[in-house]
């Protein structure tokens, strides 16, 4: 009993459970729109698993999405809020960019890790500054990321706009990088799938079990889930702090980074200059809540939330707006966030 009851309380179904209640909100506010929910979700699921195409559309949304949301996962479990995946992955698709228009003439072997490792190090060094004024001077990360958001929003569009860098045509855009840069499938594969299918899919997965085993079976993902847990305990163990929350941010930059430099080499081609922030790393956010914040979770976390995305656009057919899917994963993030105030609060009971 105590084995089912635990269960019936893990994360997972809690997840499963917060899902459940989305969809039936999002069936109301159908109902109040005047469409039929059971026609718009029948739609929805056609948009998603209806071809082949769609299903292969809706893992190269979900690819980016995985990145971010192990970006801000990684963070979580070491006690560090990262609402700064979405600057880690504008400065590391910008350097990623720079690098494929720059270094196009080097042969795909090189070009390709050499976008991946400018993005990566881009991102780093965004989560690393952050660091910096939180250990220093102990200026809150939250607020500081925030700031470096809208700092790497209009560095972006400076950089955009560098001769060599930006367009020769009349769009406000980059030059696209070299198609030496580009991590495609072959074109035999992408005319059985879709033409932006890539090996960002693979990227993601492979990061997703690295992370698992760094934070599950080294002493340094020891360390950093300790600080998460309790932060002056840990110091009491001899546990260097600060140097946690370093490596932290160091390592949620790089996998923001990544997922930047994955969704420009594999859909983008070139960065258009931003009217608004394009959001990728705060629905990581979302991804890392539906996958409870593990890193395997993360890839279904990743690949529900992209198949929402892509099938969305499916619901303007039937005359229902896209933004029910908004209004779902709101709810999702919600009833999430409110099972763990409960929980917490069931806690604080038990200790009295």
């Amino acid at each position: 009993m105590n084995k089912e009851r635990n269960f019936l309380q893990s994360k997972f179904m809690l997840t499963i459970y917060s899902i459940l209640i989305s969809f039936i909100v999002g069936a109301i506010f159908l109902v109040v729109m005047g469409i039929s929910p059971a026609t718009a979700y029948a739609k929805l699921l056609d948009g998603i698993f209806g071809k082949t195409k769609y299903i292969a559309y809706s893992v190269v949304y979900a690819t980016p999405l995985i990145l971010t949301g192990l970006s801000v996962a990684f963070s979580f479990r070491t006690g560090v809020f990262n609402i700064g995946a979405e600057g880690q992955f504008v400065v590391g698709s910008m350097a990623a960019c720079v690098t494929g228009i720059l270094a196009g003439n080097l042969p795909a072997f090189l070009l390709i890790p050499l976008c991946f490792l400018a993005a990566a190090a881009a991102g780093a060094l965004w989560g690393l500054i952050v660091a910096v004024l939180k250990t220093k001077w102990g200026i809150n990360e939250v607020l500081s990321m925030i700031m470096f958001n809208w700092i790497a929003f209009y560095l972006s569009n400076y950089i955009a706009g560098l001769p060599g860098i930006k367009t020769t045509g009349n769009a406000e855009a980059t030059a696209n990088v070299s198609a030496n840069a580009r991590i495609l499938f072959p074109q035999e594969w992408r005319s059985a799938l879709c033409k932006d299918s890539n090996w960002g899919i693979l990227v993601a997965i492979v990061a997703a079990i690295l992370i698992y085993l760094i934070i599950e079976k080294t002493t340094m993902g020891y360390s950093l889930k300790s600080v998460g847990f309790n932060r002056h305990a840990a110091e009491y163990a001899g546990i260097n702090v600060n140097r946690a929350i370093f490596t932290a941010m160091a390592i949620s930059g790089v996998l923001a980074g990544i997922a930047g430099a994955t969704q420009l080499l594999g859909m983008g081609q070139r960065i258009s200059i931003f009217s608004s922030q394009e959001s990728y790393g705060f629905q990581g956010i979302i991804v890392a809540l539906i996958g409870a914040s593990n890193p395997i979770g993360c890839i279904f976390g990743g690949l529900f939330y992209g198949a929402l995305k892509y099938g969305s656009a499916k619901l303007n057919l039937i005359g229902a707006p896209s933004e029910v899917i908004d209004i779902i994963t709101g709810t999702i993030v919600f009833f999430i966030a409110i099972s763990d105030v409960f929980k917490l609060k069931n806690r604080r009971g038990v200790r009295r």
